[in-house]
């Protein structure tokens, strides 16, 4: 019964990593309808209700005290506002995997920011971890000529948005220990859908009367809402509260190539030797970068959405 249990517990972690994992795949399928602030808007109200509908029905629900209301706000800024304009403006600039794999380097540079700011211990074996997967990304965005095999503006805009989650991450410290993760991320995607209401009814609302309605792209945003930014999170969550954090996260070192193969298969990518190796290098990365932590640091995909 216990290994059962065990199966079980270690089946639904995978599964949070494949919906973060194809997350970057189903974005790049409703980017060929709608604008990245259309979408991030749309999955942040779908992905709210579904979460407060939860919470709701299982009696769940916590109310969020009036001293704790301007740290919500900030933090939402920082994520899902600041995270995910760089994410999706990233990933519109950039291919699936190679979004994802420097995405995937945030549980590599959190330990910096928890170094500086937490006065948490950095290890020798984070420091390796960081220079491995930061050699596997060159490895993956350097062409033999010495040009970028990404948009300059796509990688800015990733660098961003890895840099909002980091400093997320410090935040989320604190608000986990006043309530669960399900309320903390409930209020803060329907706080972000309205920090991104007024880009949207600015910038795009006018261009979706042009928009095709089809089986692809509704299917692709439903996805994201259900299973990327809600179950992953509950499952996510029931995996650090059994087996803790930091054994959690190194699931996370398959978002990467999942996001690989969802592509290859989906969106057509190709897949090159070079890629392979870079893949497996940041991933090698983010395993030696979390051997042997002294102390759980909470990471973005507690807060991983992709």
């Amino acid at each position: 019964m216990l290994r059962n249990k065990k199966v079980q517990l270690y089946t639904i972690i995978v599964l949070s990593m494949i919906f973060w994992g194809m997350s970057f795949v189903w974005s790049t399928i409703v980017f060929r309808y709608l604008e990245p602030i259309t979408t991030v808007f749309f999955r942040l109200i779908l992905s709210s209700a579904i979460l407060f509908g939860g919470l709701k029905l299982f009696g769940k629900l916590e109310k969020v005290k009036k001293e704790h209301y301007k740290m919500f706000l900030i933090s939402a800024l920082f994520n899902p506002f600041l995270y995910f304009l760089g994410e999706n403006f990233g990933l519109k600039n950039s291919s699936a995997t190679i979004s994802a794999v420097i995405i995937a380097t945030i549980p590599v540079f959190s330990p910096i920011a928890a170094f500086f700011f937490l006065k948490e211990r950095l290890s020798m074996l984070n420091i390796g971890g960081m220079v491995i997967s930061f050699a596997g990304v060159l490895v993956m965005l350097v062409n033999k000529d010495l040009s970028l095999n990404a948009a300059p503006l796509g990688l800015m805009c990733l660098g961003f948005a890895v840099v909002a989650a980091i400093v997320y991450s410090m935040m989320l410290k604190r608000l986990a220990f006043h309530y669960s993760a399900f309320t903390v991320i409930a209020n803060q995607n329907l706080i972000g859908s309205f920090m991104f209401l007024p880009l949207f009814l600015i910038f795009e609302a006018h261009k979706l009367s042009s928009v095709t309605f089809n089986a692809s792209w509704v299917s692709s945003l439903l996805m994201l809402a259900v299973f990327a930014s809600s179950l992953a999170f509950v499952f996510f969550a029931i995996g650090t509260r059994e087996i803790g954090v930091s054994k959690t996260s190194i699931f996370s070192n398959l978002i990467p190539a999942i996001t690989a193969i969802g592509s290859y298969f989906l969106l057509n990518e190709a897949f090159s030797v070079q890629k392979g190796a870079g893949i497996l290098m940041v991933i090698c990365g983010l395993t030696i970068s979390q051997l042997n932590k002294k102390r759980d640091i909470p990471l973005p995909e507690e807060v991983f959405e992709g």
